[in-house]
């Protein structure tokens, strides 16, 4: 053991560290811009939620990049027949597959052969195609490997084209990222009205030449029919393509001298401008059409050969049209389409209102927290306050150093890991009280406190760990800010209450000397683990008056069911500003619109509204129009409206939410089944499991009762619930752990219920410090929060009631089976273990 003095120097050395981590965040800019580039931006980041922005998840519509993949390998293959005069029907191409019939069976095997020498892949690669035979027909089919390396190389593409083309628009900080298989996340800082971004990024700008067809042309080329920018122009042109677009090196908006119209100047490489030059010079005489995205933009007569590698395009563009045209070009195609899936936006001044509520709410909870452990504790809870003040440094400075963002969920969690970081310390303080009671001195209660204690805390928070960490993996977004800074919180909580507190309470007890450590407590309380209260006379009715409440919750669940918000319903929600109107004023609004189905409510202050629509179809929700022409209809009826908040959800994203919570919530009872089951036994994590599973269902009755709006930080609550629940439990199952080897031949419901007493007191005061840092928040923060502060106020009461009333009866029933059946209710530990070796002969 190292001495006080050099712990307190390691010690001090890492809270600076972390302090000077935290700093930044709480400079003012001018200081701020003084500071070393690396210092002054190790700071959180604030989500959108908090400043205000726009969130689009984009999908990469791979289905056409695949079929043309497909396509091309079919025209390779078609050219080789007719080269060989195999005859052949048109090929039928898929996504998935080609099919050629072959009009001769017997040439089968050579074309077989052919279209093997054709798909070989280069040397040591796995096949990307797989060919049958049957009746005269050929199918190639595409590999699901091929099909994953396509989407991956597609995405990654579209990644590089939508930064490229947001650089060009000028924005600040956007942030772009790969999320899922085939999606892109971009976010946009400052930007509350993502429409035009919308329509920038789903443009695909695959710009390609075609020579329009004539009558030599007909008989050796497919010829195909365009639109062009007029509803009655078709343009007939050759399906080859002349030129690609890849080829543009630079595109301006300019004006026409003549005409001052705006136009498109392009530019092409090297190599563009010199095939440019040939086709050209070839083709005097003939039309040569501009098409983007399967629209003939415009096809001028080719007149002379133009061989300086640039070109003007001309459509009747207005000058934000042609500036737009111009940037698509120079940011490049997209590989393939990208699809908005899901959007939210939320204005500037509703991103500082949530600050202003989590930063309120956050301090009011602390100190509540903080007032209680002095009250309880007195002069050793002014030591747990001074960890718990540094653990919330510390923690900020860990989220600073891992440039995480901070959202209004994560501020949320936060605040719940304030709450449950000072069950070390009550867990600490209970044990070393006891350990006074048995007569031991100030460094021998405080020695063995802190052993006894310390697997029981490694113990809880790992299982709160193992729901935090499904919350990260299978959430997304704000959920996940909740899980990152909820698992810090935690994980620093260990450190300050293990190490920190410690060394504070050992300088404090070494001037004690030899005399007892008095801790205080609540005198009810201490009377009452001094006597031993009969819990398990009530086992039957606590578990009858459980197992009601669950089957009622399951009714309600089944009818009328949850409120589900947008997050697993789908539907979009708007939040509308709008002065001196009233619900019927808006919805005649709506309907003279054509919005009947637009479901209005009054929210929060005066002229405040939200608009829900139902699901729309992908294509609905890829263009936004829905959305914009109730804004719009809006805006009709009062010029001044604002919308602080818009959220569209298509569904694909709200069926991609049920199913990761439905797999979240069984990992996380699996999770916690087999981690119990290591630490334990089996009966003890199987009644946590069970007792975990009837929380759930009370607490799902309580969403319909309250009708509280489940969405995704609902989901956070229940993963958070089940940690807390079963932290609450392994504290109680370590006590009967314990007590068990102790005095195993004790009569297990005496045994039960001395280690349920023993451990009363830390159950309430744990329950009681987390219930008063979330308080506030569940009183005051609205509700952006009141679907994770209202559910967790309601598990907190559940969790900690069922840790006696529940929990252990059933630990009861089946440690009774046990020993019908003749085993132990304990695995030997590592000293027992030693000792039967001994004995071995």
């Amino acid at each position: 053991m190292k001495t006080l003095a050099s712990r307190a120097v390691v010690y001090s050395l890492i809270i600076l560290f972390g302090l000077l981590s935290a700093l930044p965040n709480a400079l003012p800019e001018n200081i701020r811009q003084k500071l070393p580039d690396w210092y002054a931006q190790n700071q959180i980041t604030l989500g959108l939620d908090l400043r205000g922005g726009s969130h689009l998840l984009m999908e990469v519509d791979t289905s056409d990049l695949l079929k043309t993949d497909n396509q091309q390998l079919a025209d390779r293959l078609t050219g080789e027949l007719r080269t060989a005069r195999i005859l052949y029907n048109t090929p039928v191409v898929t996504a998935d597959s080609i099919k050629i019939n072959i009009l001769d069976a017997k040439q089968m095997p050579d074309v077989a052969r052919m279209a093997r020498v054709l798909i070989k892949p280069d040397g040591g690669m796995a096949p990307v195609y797989e060919i049958s035979e049957e009746q005269g027909t050929l199918t190639i089919q595409t590999t699901e490997l091929h099909q994953r390396n396509l989407t991956k190389d597609a995405v990654e593409r579209s990644l590089e084209v939508v930064r490229r083309r947001l650089n060009e628009t000028g924005l600040v900080d956007p942030i772009i990222t790969r999320q899922g298989a085939d999606s892109i996340l971009v976010q946009l800082p400052g930007v509350d009205d993502p429409q035009h971004i919308r329509d920038l990024l789903g443009t695909t700008a695959r710009m390609t030449f075609h020579w329009a067809a004539n009558e030599k042309s007909r008989l050796h080329t497919k010829v195909i029919t365009l639109p062009g920018q007029l509803p009655s122009e078709r343009y007939q042109l050759e399906e080859r393509i002349a030129l690609e677009g890849k080829h543009v090196s630079d595109a301006r908006l300019a004006f026409h001298p003549d005409t001052g119209e705006p136009v498109v100047n392009f530019r092409l490489d090297k190599e563009g401008a010199r095939r440019f030059g040939d086709m050209t010079e070839n083709n005097i005489g003939r039309a040569l059409a501009i098409v983007l995205d399967g629209r003939v933009i415009t096809a001028p007569v080719i007149r002379s050969a133009i061989t300086g590698g640039s070109g003007e395009i001309s459509g009747a563009f207005t000058s934000a049209e042609a500036h737009d045209l111009a940037l698509l070009l120079r940011a490049g195609a997209l590989p393939a389409p990208l699809h908005v899936i899901e959007e939210r936006t939320v204005g500037p001044d509703l991103g500082s209102d949530a600050i202003s509520m989590g930063l309120t709410t956050g301090v009011i909870g602390a100190l509540l927290v903080l007032a209680f452990m002095v009250g309880i504790y007195g002069r050793w809870g002014l030591i747990a306050c001074f960890g718990l003040a540094i653990n919330i440094g510390l923690a900020f400075g860990v989220l600073s150093l891992l440039g995480a963002t901070l959202t209004l969920p994560g501020i949320a969690g936060f605040i719940l890991s304030i709450g449950m970081a000072v069950d070390a310390n009550i867990l600490i303080n209970e044990r070393i009280r006891e350990e006074t009671q048995r007569g031991q001195n100030a460094r021998g209660a405080l020695d063995a406190g802190f052993r006894r204690a310390y697997g029981t805390i490694l113990d809880s928070n790992i299982t709160s760990l193992i729901a935090i960490s499904l919350l990260f993996l299978f959430g997304s977004g704000p959920v996940r800010g909740f899980a990152v800074a909820m698992a810090v919180g935690l994980l620093v909580s260990m450190f300050t209450a293990i190490s920190v507190t410690r060394l504070i309470m050992e300088w404090r007890v070494n001037r004690l000397g030899r005399e007892q450590l008095q801790i205080s407590g609540i005198k009810v309380l201490d009377r009452i683990s001094n006597t031993t209260i009969n819990f398990m006379r009530g086992r039957f009715i606590g578990i009858t008056a459980s197992a009601i409440l669950s089957i009622a919750a399951i009714a309600l669940f089944v009818k009328p069911g949850l409120e589900y918000g947008i997050d697993f319903s789908g539907g979009s929600v708007i939040e509308v500003q709008a002065p001196d109107t009233s619900v019927e004023t808006l919805r005649n609004g709506l309907q003279q619109h054509n919005f009947p189905q637009v479901a209005i409510q009054e929210f929060g202050a005066k002229d405040n509204y939200l608009m829900r629509l139902p699901m729309q179809d992908a294509a609905a929700v890829a263009s936004g129009a829905m959305v914009e022409g109730v804004k719009n209809a809006v805006l009709e009826v009062s010029p001044d409206a604002k919308f602080p908040r818009t959220e569209i959800v298509g569904p694909r994203v709200s069926g991609d939410f049920t199913d990761a919570t439905i797999l979240a919530i069984l990992l996380a009872g699996g999770g916690m089944l087999a981690y119990l089951w290591f630490r334990f036994e089996s009966h003890f994590a199987i009644g946590a499991t069970l007792t975990l599973a009837l929380d759930l269902t009370k607490t799902i009755g309580f969403f319909v009762l309250a009708g509280v709006e489940f969405n995704l930080t609902a989901v956070a609550a229940l993963l958070a619930l089940i940690g807390y629940s079963v932290n609450d439990k392994v504290v109680v199952f370590d006590r009967i752990r314990e007590n068990l080897r102790i005095t195993p031949d004790k009569p297990l419901a005496q045994l039960l219920n001395e280690s349920i007493t023993s451990t009363l007191t830390r159950t309430v005061f744990t329950s009681v410090t987390t219930f008063l840092a979330l308080l506030p928040m569940a009183i005051a923060g609205g509700s952006a929060v009141a679907s994770f502060a209202l559910p967790m106020l309601f598990g907190i009461v559940i969790g900690t009631s069922s840790s006696v009333f529940i929990a252990a009866p059933i630990v009861y029933w089946m440690g009774q089976r046990r020993l019908r059946k003749g085993l132990s209710q304990l695995r030997p530990d590592a000293e027992q273990r030693r000792a039967m070796v001994d004995e071995l002969p």
